[in-house]
C-alpha cells in the first residue's frame, strides 16, 4: 500500500454507533461480530492514530426522525428497521458514536436520514472537498451493505479509497472476506489496520 499524504486523507467510520454496534444494538449478531472480532477496537485505534497523524476523522451516523419523515421505505431493509425494538432515533443514545471510539472536537459527525451510504444525499462530499481530501479510508459496518455502498460512491466521486480489511465487519463473518475479495479489492486499496497504524505512528 502506498503512503498517503495525511493532509489530504480522511478516516471515515461508518455506523459505529450504539444502536448498531453497541451493547444495546438493534442488530445483536452484527454487534457481536464487530466487537468480538476486535474490529471495533481496531477502528478506535485507527481513530486515535489518525488524529495524531493529522488525518481528518469523520463519523457517519445513520438515524431517523421519530415521525419517520424523509426516511427511505423502498426496500425491505428500511421497513424492517422501523419495526426493530431499538430504533436509530435522532437525539437518542442509539445514534451516539459507540465506545471504545471517541469523538474529538476536531472530528466531523455527518448524519443521514435516508439511504444506504453516508455519501448519498448528505454534506459529506462537500465537506471532504472543502478540506482538500483526496483519499478516504473507510471503516465500520456493515460489509454486507453500507460499506460497499460507501466505497463505490467514493470511487464514483473520484476519491482514492483505502479499506483496512480487519476494520470492517458484517454477518456472517465469511461475507466480509468474500465482499473484499470479489468487489472492494477491484476498486479500493485493501490493507490492514496494523499497516495504517504503522504509517500513522509518530516519526522519531
Amino acid at each position: 500500500m502506498p503512503e498517503f499524504d495525511p493532509t489530504t486523507t480522511a478516516l471515515l467510520t461508518v455506523e459505529c454507533q450504539n444502536g448498531v454496534v453497541g451493547e444495546e444494538s438493534a442488530l445483536p449478531e452484527l454487534a457481536e461480530e464487530a466487537r468480538g472480532s476486535g474490529m471495533l477496537a481496531r477502528v478506535a485505534a485507527l481513530v486515535d492514530a489518525a488524529r495524531g497523524a493529522g488525518v481528518q476523522v469523520v463519523h457517519a451516523v445513520a438515524e431517523r426522525r421519530p415521525d419517520g419523515l424523509g426516511a427511505s421505505t423502498n426496500a425491505r431493509l428500511f421497513r424492517a428497521a422501523g419495526r426493530l425494538p431499538v430504533r436509530q432515533l435522532t437525539g437518542s443514545r442509539a445514534v451516539e458514536v459507540a465506545p471504545p471510539l471517541t469523538v474529538d472536537a476536531r472530528d466531523l459527525v455527518v448524519r443521514r436520514l435516508h439511504g444506504l451510504s453516508p455519501l448519498a444525499g448528505t454534506d459529506l462530499d462537500a465537506l471532504l472537498r472543502n478540506l482538500g481530501v483526496r483519499t478516504l479510508v473507510v471503516t465500520g459496518v456493515s460489509s454486507n451493505i453500507a460499506i460497499p455502498n460507501t466505497v463505490f460512491d467514493a470511487v464514483n466521486l473520484g476519491y482514492e479509497v483505502v479499506v483496512p480489511a480487519d476494520a470492517i465487519a458484517g454477518v456472517p463473518a465469511s461475507c466480509t472476506a468474500e465482499v473484499i475479495r470479489n468487489s472492494l479489492a477491484l476498486v479500493a486499496s485493501v490493507t490492514t489496520a496494523e499497516a495504517l497504524l504503522t504509517q500513522w505512528a509518530p516519526r522519531p
